[in-house]
């Protein structure tokens, strides 16, 4: 939700297509550097969130010279009941009910600024347009350090 600009009165018109296809963005975020990864999905589940969880590993070179502890809140799909985690990944959880307390929580209103009030036509738009925001925004890590650094 965002404010926008409409008469004194008056209620703004935000036209809207509503369909059941969704795009999912995870994005793995230190605070400290603003070192940031951006995925792109149209689901999650667990199988998938561990084959994520393999790949940010390797991206972002965990294992015995580099452990990485990642903040997640209680998501059915983070639960550690068969769930693999890699070598050099610790998993953190925060307390339910407490997402003011994960800083990836604060990177959502940056990544969706090219979207608001917009009507996008089509899933494939959408991506693209998210897709050139999570570029954009991996290139910027002040922003990202000034967004989660908290």
């Amino acid at each position: 939700m965002r404010w926008v600009w409409a008469p004194i009165g008056a209620r703004p018109i935000a036209p809207g297509h509503h369909r059941f296809e969704w795009l999912y963005v995870t994005a793995f975020v230190s605070p400290t550097t603003g070192e940031c990864f951006w995925y792109i999905s149209n689901g999650v589940s667990k199988p998938f969130f561990q084959e994520l969880l393999a790949t940010f590993a390797h991206e972002a070179g965990a294992g015995r010279d580099r452990i990485i502890v990642l903040v997640l809140d209680n998501a059915g799909w983070h639960g550690l009941t068969n769930l693999k985690v890699p070598d050099g990944i610790r998993l953190l959880f925060l307390p339910a009910y407490t997402p003011e307390l994960q800083p990836a929580e604060h990177l959502w209103e940056i990544l969706d600024e090219p979207i608001i009030n917009k009507h996008i036509a089509d899933l494939e738009a959408l991506e693209t347009i998210i897709s050139d925001r999570c570029v954009q925004l991996a290139n910027d890590r002040q922003t990202l350090k000034g967004r989660t650094g908290f």
